[in-house]
């Protein structure tokens, strides 16, 4: 979309507090991936915590597991290959040794103008609004953008953080 940049938020839930030893290579590599990322052509945009990349300060409900990945990308094209054309694909992968399997969808995309930085509240209206509504132009899952192309063959399980 011209003039447009693709936001998504991601909520994960850890399987355990992020001093614990079950999710310490997560959080061993969370500034790394996020660093990565930052670097990545088509990067706009993520929010951040006090304690470096990434926000793992951010508790959703008052639950300090909840980890939320807020970021803005220039097209499908550009996040995707982030999410499964780089080393982020092999922590994706892992996914299930850190995070629980939620019984709600977490994920969500949804356009937004160049330059704006969404918060948290904004995302997680995305979300709710997707999680009642189901795919729309206000929000959406990847099998909603037709130009998702590496998301069909690599997949996506609705359940574990992705």
């Amino acid at each position: 979309m011209t003039n447009m940049h693709l936001a998504e938020l991601n909520v994960g839930r850890l399987v355990a507090p992020q001093d614990d030893p079950r999710v310490a290579d997560f959080m061993a590599n969370l500034d790394r991936i996020n660093g990565l990322a930052k670097r990545m052509p088509g990067f706009q945009w993520m929010m951040e915590g006090e304690s470096g990349a990434g926000n793992t300060d951010a508790a959703i409900n008052g639950d300090a597991l909840f980890i939320p990945n807020l970021s803005v990308w220039e097209s499908v094209e550009t996040l995707e290959k982030f999410v499964w054309g780089t080393i982020h694909k092999q922590f994706y992968e892992r996914r299930a040794e850190w995070f629980e399997v939620l019984d709600a969808m977490h994920f969500v995309m949804w356009w937004v103008p160049q330059g704006h930085e969404p918060d948290l509240d904004e995302a997680l209206s995305r979300l709710d609004h997707l999680q009642e509504n189901g795919d729309s132009d206000h929000a959406f899952g990847w099998s909603y953008l037709k130009e998702a192309r590496m998301w069909r063959s690599n997949g996506c399980d609705q359940g574990a953080a992705e």
